[in-house]
């Protein structure tokens, strides 16, 4: 059933920080109920999508949810929606959007038809203004340091990672004042701004201090900064990663290419200590040096085998198609994923949560819902509308059952 059994979210939400906040609560058995537009969200045919324009991002993100459709164009069908989103139950009352907290969605007004409500609204910035992860990082600089030595003007990521944190840190919030109602009685209202996270992550890690000393933080391209780490190619042409972050991957990384007595020579020659990491970052591009004839002198297999004898942290470079057909932590092999039917596409290796609890199974793994899936069966349970009074709605076109 899972460890959050019994909890209900609504979701009014697109993309990706609240969606995925909600994912991860529905793997852990709480019930997420989506309420989408009747036309389909915002993000219901985001990239990337299958032949026929079936949205593989938005099913991934909506994994063992439920959809109620709604018209929340009309008047009356955002009346309907306040009333799933307020509708009783000790472990309910619980929003999740990152709408405007205005209108239909406005804490204060929802408040009158459930005094203990929760509401986590997730935000551009803390004024309230529209943000997403491709506008936010370009003001942190993290794009001014990204990509090849060389390289001049921003890089950009394509993993929206200030948006994948957002998601988790809604989930703290929700549980944490789930937790405080539980002992006042008393709801909440948790704003939580998408540059605010990044801002904080960014203060966390360092990056705010070592610029405020005065330092602007260099391109180092493959290299791992502050440590020493870099990719490197076998002889049969398989590019892999290598780093010696820790003491004991060090030493590990120097026994396994045979290379003790060179590495002292070089740090003693640079009046360096590599047992401290940042003496490593001074002099990594002697050190790779060293190293890449040692691993383009060899094949994948003996590099593998050296390695593993030494426990050194390393990893071949691999495309998604790569890992997908022949990785097998990316295979039912691994617990965290299952085989399981996907309306509209198939069967789809899933993913479950990664989150092991103790004496607990992984809650099984569901497909997304089809759109409005769920209509009829959430109206009838949460607001006690028999079919009578829920064949009405249809034949106003306020809900949709997909």
């Amino acid at each position: 059933m899972g460890i959050l059994a019994g909890l209900r979210v609504v979701e009014v939400s697109a993309f990706v920080a609240a969606p995925s906040a909600g994912l991860a609560l529905a793997q852990m058995g709480a019930e997420v109920i989506r309420i989408d537009d009747i036309r389909g969200g915002l993000d219901y045919r985001r990239w990337p999508v299958t032949e026929d324009n079936t949205s593989l991002f938005w099913q991934g993100l909506n994994k063992s949810k439920r959809s109620v459709a709604i018209d929340i164009r009309r008047p009356e069908g955002r009346e309907l929606a306040r009333s799933i989103i307020c509708a009783s139950g000790e472990d309910a009352g619980i929003l999740l959007t990152n709408f405007p907290p205005k209108g239909w969605l406005d804490y204060d007004s929802l408040r009158e038809a459930r005094q203990d409500l929760i509401q986590l609204t997730v935000m551009g910035n803390h004024h309230g203004d529209s943000a997403v992860d491709y506008t936010v990082n370009p003001a942190l600089g993290v794009p001014m340091f990204t990509g090849p030595e060389d390289h001049v003007g921003p890089v950009n990521s394509v993993l929206p990672a200030w948006d994948c944190i957002t998601g988790q840190m809604a989930v703290s919030g929700l549980l944490a004042a789930e937790r405080h109602r539980s002992r006042t009685g008393e709801g909440q209202h948790i704003k939580l701004a998408l540059e605010d996270v990044a801002m904080a992550t960014m203060g966390t890690l360092g990056f705010i201090a070592e610029a405020e000393l005065g330092f602007d933080r260099e391109r180092s391209g493959n290299y791992l900064y502050g440590a020493f780490g870099r990719d490197f190619v076998s002889a049969d042409g398989v590019q892999f990663m290598l780093v010696g972050l820790t003491p004991k991957q060090w030493r590990g990384l120097c026994s396994a290419t045979e290379l003790e007595t060179k590495m002292e020579q070089l740090a003693h020659a640079r009046g360096l200590d590599f047992s401290r990491e940042g003496d490593r970052y001074e002099a990594r591009k002697e050190i790779a040096a060293l190293i890449q004839p040692w691993a383009a002198s060899r094949k994948i297999g003996e590099i593998d085998a050296a390695f593993s004898a030494q426990n050194v942290c390393w990893g071949r470079y691999q495309s998604t198609q790569e890992m997908v057909l022949n990785d097998p932590a990316c295979s039912a092999e691994n617990p965290l994923f299952v085989h399981r039917e996907q309306a509209g596409i198939g069967e789809m290796l899933m993913p479950g949560s990664p989150l092991e609890f103790t004496g607990l199974d992984r809650k099984d793994v569901t497909g997304a819902p089809g759109l409005g899936e769920h209509t009829d069966q959430v109206l009838s349970e949460l607001l006690q509308l028999s079919s009578g009074e829920i064949g009405r709605l249809h034949d106003q076109k306020l809900v949709s059952s997909g």
